[in-house]
C-alpha cells in the first residue's frame, strides 16, 4: 500500500551471559526479544530475525521447528561451518556473518607470530627467566616467502601486512589464478602438498568446510621445508593435530604458531604444550579491546539495511559455508 508504514521487525537476540552491545540502537529499529538458549523457541515464534550474539550456540538447530517466520539470521562470528544444518541450508532464510570485522586484528596477530618466530622472542624470554645473557643470531623476514591458505578478507589482510614488511606472498584458495592484487599468485588448495616446499611460512586462514577439514596432514607437512613454520589463525580442524605433533617432534618442520587447535581447549597432557618450537594462544587473534562493539555495529548497520529493504552485507553462501569473495582483477 502506497504510503503505508513498514512494520517494525521482530528480532530474537540469542545471548549467553553478556547482552549484545548497541542494544538500544537495535531497539530503535525493531521489537527485540532477548533469549538464552533454553528460551529461544518462545522468542523465535513470529520473529523475523535471529541475532545470534551467542555465536556458536546450536540453539537454532535445536529449536528449528519454532523458526517458521524467520527471514534472516545474523551471527556475530565469521566462521559458520558448525552452525549449518540441512534445514537451514535448504531454506530461503538469508544468513549473514561478521566477516571482515576482525580481519585486520587477525592479520596483525599473524604478523606478530612471524616476527616472534623469526626473532626467537620465546627463546629470549626463556633465557631472561634464567637470567642468562646469551647472544644469538636471528632471521630477517624481508624477502622470505609466505603462502597464505585462504584468500578471503582475513587472508588478504595478512597478505597486505606481510608484503608491507618486505615478504613475498602467494595465496592458496579454491581455484588457482596467475596474478592477483594482493597475492603474487593464487594456487589451488588441492595442490598444497606439491607447492609448500617453496615457502618459508605457511599461514592458515581458510574457513572450515568439508574440503578444508584436515587439509594440512602428514603429506603436506612432509612437503614443507625443514626450516619452515606453520601458522594457524583459521580453524583448528584445518590441521590433523596428530600429524602436526609428529612433524614438530621429528623436526620435519621448524616450528608452529597456533592460535587455534583441535580440540579446543587443548588437553593439558597434550605434547604440543611442552614443545619449545611451538607457540599456543587461546583462539584470541581477533579479540581486541573494542571488537565486541565493532561486531554490534555491523549488525546495527545491516539491520538498517533490512528495515529499508536494501541488500544485506556479508551474505553467506549456505552451500559453501562462507561469504564468497569477489575475485579482484588479474595483475600483469
Amino acid at each position: 500500500m502506497t504510503g503505508a508504514k513498514r512494520r517494525r521487525p521482530v528480532v530474537a537476540a540469542l545471548y549467553r551471559e553478556a547482552l549484545p552491545p548497541r542494544l538500544a540502537e537495535v531497539e530503535e529499529l525493531a521489537e527485540v526479544r532477548l533469549a538464552k538458549a533454553d528460551g529461544l523457541a518462545e522468542a523465535l515464534d513470529g520473529a523475523d530475525v535471529l541475532y545470534q550474539w551467542h555465536s556458536f550456540s546450536p540453539a537454532l538447530r535445536e529449536n528449528w521447528g519454532a523458526a517458521s517466520s524467520l527471514q534472516w539470521v545474523h551471527v556475530s562470528a565469521a566462521g559458520v561451518s558448525q552452525l549449518m544444518f540441512d534445514g537451514l541450508v535448504a531454506s530461503e532464510i538469508t544468513y549473514t556473518n561478521s566477516r571482515g570485522v576482525l580481519s585486520r586484528a587477525i592479520a596483525e596477530f599473524a604478523l606478530g607470530f612471524v616476527l616472534d618466530l623469526a626473532k626467537d622472542a620465546q627463546g629470549s624470554f626463556r633465557l631472561q627467566q634464567q637470567q642468562r645473557w646469551q647472544h644469538r643470531v636471528t632471521r630477517k623476514i624481508h624477502g622470505r616467502r609466505a603462502l597464505v591458505v585462504g584468500t578471503g578478507s582475513v587472508g588478504r589482510e595478512i597478505a597486505r601486512l606481510f608484503r608491507a614488511v618486505g615478504m613475498d606472498v602467494d595465496g592458496a584458495g579454491r581455484a588457482g589464478r596467475p596474478g592477483d592484487s594482493d597475492f603474487g599468485r593464487i594456487h589451488s588448495s588441492a595442490d598444497l602438498a606439491a607447492i609448500v616446499h617453496g615457502y618459508d611460512v605457511v599461514v592458515l586462514a581458510a574457513p572450515l568446510t568439508d574440503e578444508t577439514r584436515g587439509l594440512v596432514d602428514t603429506k603436506v607437512l612432509d612437503g614443507m621445508k625443514g626450516s619452515a613454520h606453520l601458522i594457524n589463525v583459521g580453524r583448528g580442524e584445518l590441521v590433523v593435530t596428530g600429524d602436526l605433533t609428529q612433524a614438530l617432534a621429528s623436526g620435519a618442520i621448524a616450528g608452529a604458531a597456533l592460535d587455534v587447535v583441535h580440540p579446543e581447549p587443548l588437553p593439558k597432557s597434550h605434547a604440543l604444550w611442552g614443545m619449545e618450537n611451538v607457540i599456543i594462544t587461546p583462539h584470541m587473534s581477533g579479540d581486541t579491546g573494542d571488537y565486541l562493539d565493532d561486531l554490534g555495529k555491523l549488525f546495527v548497520d545491516n539491520l538498517k539495511r533490512y528495515c529499508s529493504g536494501e541488500p544485506l552485507e556479508n551474505v553467506v553462501d549456505k552451500a559453501l559455508g562462507f561469504v564468497p569473495t569477489p575475485e579482484p582483477a588479474l595483475t600483469n
